[in-house]
């Protein structure tokens, strides 16, 4: 692949953009198969690569910088890999284990979407269902995950469903967050301004909150994810 194919990629559902360097090597590490790697910076990346992923190989094209700032304006390396095959919605929602799934209702901001995605690999989530408009695997998304897509299944749902595990929806009228959360539960989060939809609070088994000093009203959606799958972990002493 050619730089200057990397735009029309953006629009190919069946690759992803991966802008910097941390996003690179998480898909690398987890599977991706890269179509094409591009830097101005050779010496850097290679240094990058020692210092903080000797685990991994990459071999840059490199292109001038103004030829890289006409893709990407913000990326010291760009790569373009296969979209990996994943579980579908209900494919998520059917796999085996205790590990919960996260549900973001409508999210606005891909960065933060992306930092959910994260976060939810690092705390060992099943996987991460969203709804709305926004794609999950947008490269503003991508980028705030640091490719970490590629460790679970992300997929987008038109439609809110559990199949066989409970759903538990994150209200800040709930009861206080304990270890009584069910395994195999679907952790539903919603928007920082709107909070969840009343259609969804309706359908919950059960409503938690994270306890706050009185007065905050709401948390970065990130922080809330995070805050809810760890102290589930320190919760059950894993």
């Amino acid at each position: 692949m050619r730089l200057d194919e990397v735009a029309r990629s953006r629009r190919d559902p069946g690759v992803v953009v991966l802008e910097g360097f941390h996003a690179i090597k998480h898909a690398v590490r987890f599977g991706a198969d890269l179509l094409g790697v591009w830097t101005a910076d050779p010496a850097e990346v290679a240094a990058l690569i020692a210092r903080l992923a000797p685990d991994i190989a990459l071999d840059p094209t490199v292109v001038s910088e103004a030829e890289l700032a006409a893709v990407v304006p913000r990326a010291q390396v760009l790569a373009v890999a296969r979209r990996p095959r994943q579980p579908d919605p209900d494919g998520i929602l059917a796999l085996p284990g205790p590990a919960p799934v996260i549900l973001l209702e409508e999210p606005r901001h891909l960065g933060n979407l992306g930092a959910c995605v994260r976060v939810a690999a690092a705390a060992g989530a099943a996987g991460v269902i969203t709804t709305g408009v926004q794609d999950p695997w947008h490269p503003d998304a991508l980028r705030g995950s640091a490719g970490l897509h590629f460790a679970l299944p992300v997929a987008r749902s038109r439609v809110i469903r559990t199949g066989d595990r409970p759903l538990i929806a994150l209200d800040p009228t709930g009861e206080p967050l304990s270890a009584a959360v069910p395994e195999r539960a679907v952790l539903a989060f919603g928007t920082e301004r709107d909070g969840l939809s009343d259609e969804l609070l309706a359908r919950a088994d059960a409503r938690l909150a994270l306890p706050m000093s009185p007065g905050v009203s709401s948390l970065n959606l990130a922080t809330a994810v995070s805050g809810v799958l760890f102290a589930l972990t320190a919760l059950r002493g894993r």
